[in-house]
């Protein structure tokens, strides 16, 4: 069985390091691995991601992940590995906070549409909270179905395919649902505000 010791290993090679991590998964090996490559890839992330603490979140990820796969791949040049994986992450993140931002870009034309499309004059002095309101008791009058793919959609953020997945319907009755629930939702409120 192979030893740690305090005074050697730093002279072991990544190489080395792998080789008895895989042989005794002692996570002494890759904190190692972690004090030479953690503040490299703090430097990639944060290039990447223009944020510290997400940095610091993804760097910590990163490493969560050498963990597992150390012990099911072999890696040969460590250093440009660990750097994929984290450049990698990176993208990820980013790709993950763009498909969010659409959504809520997407969630706030859509209110502005249902709330906007004959804003009567009385509207307009209301605060945004007094507004939403009026919309979520007008999404609480629709019928099930729609009510829950509008709450999903919208307000959780989900997307077509999640909605699939999660209430059972086809992705036809998801955007019929959607399609007819924004319908109903401005024809309920024309008649409020009459």
């Amino acid at each position: 069985m192979f030893s740690l010791g305090a005074n050697n290993k730093q002279h072991f090679s990544d190489s080395e390091l792998i080789e008895r991590y895989r042989y005794s998964y002692d996570n002494a090996y890759i904190g190692e691995l972690y004090q030479r490559y953690s503040h490299m890839l703090y430097g990639v992330c944060l290039k990447y991601l223009k944020d510290e603490e997400k940095a610091k979140d993804v760097v910590m990820d990163v490493f969560e992940k050498v963990l597992k796969d150390l012990k099911r791949h072999d890696v040969e040049n460590f250093r440009t590995w660990v750097y994929s994986v984290a450049k990698n992450a990176c993208l990820m993140q980013l790709r993950k906070e763009k498909r969010l931002d659409v959504r809520e870009q997407e969630y706030q034309r859509s209110v502005v549409e249902i709330m906007e499309f004959d804003l009567p004059e009385h509207l307009n002095g209301e605060s945004q909270a007094e507004i939403d309101n009026r919309l979520m008791l007008a999404i609480d009058q629709l019928k099930m179905e729609q009510r829950r793919c509008i709450r999903m959609f919208y307000f959780e953020k989900k997307s077509y395919e999640e909605i699939e997945n999660e209430t059972g319907f086809s992705y036809k009755e998801v955007k019929s649902f959607l399609q007819n629930g924004k319908r109903n939702l401005k024809i309920k409120l024309s008649k409020e505000n009459e």
